[in-house]
């Protein structure tokens, strides 16, 4: 049951989770895959902004598309960017990737095989995934610049019909945990967590909200 007291400790984490970076010109734009198509839009407005010449659609089917959509997220964002007005022949789709090591590491391949080489990333992904896609661009691409940024959206105003508030803290709730953890394994680079933010994942935790949780 979502109470007031819930709210408070998800909006502590959806505040830790944006890096805050500002939005500067870039050689690419590449938008991580998942199941909202705000992160597409997103990506589109930068694009149509003249924030970058290059727009990476990158995901195939991952853990919340993967049985609930038929075409890979790459796919599904790129035609929401070309509905949008960006041009088919500035999209480039990478549509084998299942998570955001691969994200990275299959738009590193795609953009080498069509002899392309950025040096600045604009990185987009939904809002409560900002820090974690910055800690893994960092460490499967370290020598690269990059800034993210996500859909400009409260975290009240977030949900949707088909994304639920309880959705998005449980969702939330597993990124936290995989900063902490993902280090460790080598997916991403080490992230300062302060205690506030640790006490309330622990507490969410312990109000159920365990749906997104890894083993460890």
């Amino acid at each position: 049951m979502l109470t007031p007291e819930t709210i408070t400790l998800a909006q502590q984490l959806w505040d830790y989770h944006h890096v805050g970076h500002t939005v500067d010109p870039a050689d690419c734009i590449l938008v991580l895959g998942s199941h909202d198509l705000r992160v597409a839009e997103r990506g589109a407005e930068l694009f149509l902004a003249g924030l970058a010449p290059w727009l990476v659609m990158s995901g195939g089917l991952g853990n919340l598309t993967l049985g609930v959509w038929t075409e890979p997220e790459a796919d599904r964002f790129a035609r929401v960017a070309c509905e949008l007005g960006v041009p088919p022949g500035r999209i480039l789709i990478e549509n084998r990737s299942t998570n955001t090591g691969e994200n990275i590491a299959y738009s590193r391949d795609l953009l080498r095989a069509r002899g392309l080489d950025p040096q600045s990333f604009l990185v987009v992904q939904k809002p409560y995934m900002e820090r974690r896609a910055f800690a893994t661009f960092k460490q499967r691409w370290p020598e690269k610049d990059i800034r993210v940024t996500s859909p400009q959206i409260a975290f009240a105003d977030y949900p949707t019909p088909d994304i639920s508030m309880e959705d998005v803290i449980h969702i939330m709730v597993g990124d936290l945990q995989r900063i902490i953890e993902y280090p460790s394994k080598g997916f991403q680079i080490a992230q300062d967590v302060p205690p506030a933010i640790h006490a309330a994942f622990a507490e969410l935790v312990r109000r159920g909200y365990t749906r997104h949780l890894i083993n460890t």
